[in-house]
């Protein structure tokens, strides 16, 4: 549990989700650390980005009792009562754009598990789509911008409120919008007491969050390469976890009897992971900066991590503005065998000549070209013919009217019996397409707002 404001404890905190989709079994190896090792400790579940959000505002208002992380109820209802039970407070943004219902939906499975005490803090303040938020973005964006269909405004919010939240006897935190450090950043500041201005120790946590935030990457996940980076027991990857002393600095390890690994190397590609200045790394809490931070194994998945420091926060937030993009239609079809890529090439000349540029088009020659690809198709056509034998053909195509994209769609799955020959396994479908742009705001205009739940 977190305890009381000042400790010089070692707060222990576990990660166990990086993003909205992450495995949902890859809490409870955590909370069982948590408890083995004792004292005081925290579990966190990272699962936002910025378009994950905007697709809950679309969910939201499609039905008012949605809009929350769709896997909460299987990441929570594993390990909630253990977590209870043991004085370990849950801290996530998986309230996405409707904290109040996800707020519900934890009281009722603590309700099915015959819990009849619960104390669930949501934190609010960083949804700016409804009438007053689009209001105050007015002066903040573009005009342009402003004349865009709108679906989610949104502003990262900082770990004061989760500390706040905390000090006050939560023991969920439920959150829309904060930025991910700040999960690890709040419950650091209610356990030691640390004050706002404590920048130094800020920047430490603050890193300790952004080796957690993704979950199992620092644990080996995406720095696996066979034969280069062999990490073992992939399939049984176990998350991470952070062992935070009163001065902010900390240990990096993972869940008992788990997979994966920790080491110097794996925690170096996730400390610099979408840093783009090392020195200045903006937070709602903090400019962190690790250039002169030093990493040390210090055991088997031990890597200690020391001389991070911290400067002054920004004196604005960043807000995340997503819009309505069109429609994005994807169409496939497969050619195999002899003269392969041929026909697939024939395909997607035939489909460009169809359309006569009615739409923005991409083509991928999946198995030849695809990853490497662009949007204006430059690099397939400078790309020599070659002879690969099984080719997936790739169309995609974007346009603000559906019809003009279901034509493209249709066009595709045409292609069966209208040539080029031997074309099969046809695979269509069309979705709302999401665009963002940010811009920056006055810290004092956008307040977090904490309400309990009993």
């Amino acid at each position: 549990m977190v305890r009381n404001k000042g400790s010089h404890e070692t707060l222990t905190i576990g990660c166990a989700a990086g993003f909205s989709h992450d495995r949902t079994d890859a809490a409870a190896p955590v909370v069982e650390t948590l408890i083995a090792r004792g004292g005081a400790g925290a579990l966190i579940f990272e699962m936002l980005a910025e378009r994950t959000l905007a697709l809950a505002q679309l969910d939201r208002s499609q039905n008012p009792d949605h809009g929350f992380a769709r896997l909460l109820e299987p990441m929570v209802r594993p390990v909630l009562r253990r977590c209870l039970e043991n004085g370990i407070p849950i801290v996530s943004n998986f309230g996405a754009a409707n904290p109040r219902a996800a707020a519900r939906r934890i009281r009722q499975i603590a309700e099915e598990q015959g819990i009849s005490k619960i104390r669930i803090a949501v934190i609010e303040g960083d949804d700016l789509s409804d009438v007053g938020g689009r209001e105050l973005l007015r002066q903040y964006l573009s005009p342009a911008d402003l004349e865009r269909e709108m679906i989610s405004a949104n502003v990262y919010l900082g770990a004061r409120a989760i500390a706040e939240a905390l000090l006050d006897g939560a023991q969920v935190v439920v959150a829309g919008r904060v930025a991910d450090p700040s999960l690890v950043v709040g419950p650091a500041m209610a356990h030691f007491g640390w004050r706002e201005t404590d920048w130094e120790r800020l920047g430490r946590a603050t890193m300790a969050g952004h080796l957690l935030e993704c979950g199992a990457q620092v644990t080996g996940g995406y720095f696996a390469d066979p034969g280069y980076k062999d990490v073992p027991d992939l399939h049984a990857i176990g998350f991470p976890i952070a062992e935070i002393a009163a001065d902010g600095s900390f240990v990096i390890t993972k869940a008992d009897a788990t997979g994966g690994i920790v080491n110097a190397r794996t925690v170096k590609e996730q400390l610099l992971y979408e840093l783009h200045n090392p020195a200045a790394y903006l937070t709602p809490d903090v400019v962190a900066d690790i250039s002169e931070a030093e990493v040390r194994e210090i055991g088997e998945d031990r890597v200690a991590v020391t001389g991070v420091r911290g400067h002054p926060q920004p004196k604005t937030l960043k807000a995340t503005v997503c819009f309505a993009g069109g429609w994005l239609g994807e169409g496939e079809i497969s050619y195999a065998g002899p003269n392969a890529e041929a026909r697939a090439r024939l395909a997607a000349e035939i489909i460009k000549r169809r359309m006569r540029d009615e739409l923005k088009l991409r083509f991928d020659l999946i198995g030849v070209l695809s990853v490497f690809g662009d949007d204006q198709g430059d690099a397939l056509s400078k790309l020599s013919p070659g002879d690969a034998r099984d080719v997936r053909l790739r169309v995609a195509g974007v346009h603000a009217d559906r019809r003009r994209v279901e034509r493209l769609l249709d066009e595709v799955t045409a292609l069966y019996t209208c040539g080029p020959a031997g074309g099969g396994g046809v695979r269509t479908s069309i979705t709302p397409r999401l665009n963002s742009v940010s811009c920056f705001l006055p810290r004092e205009l956008v307040p977090a707002k904490i309400t309990f739940w009993e």
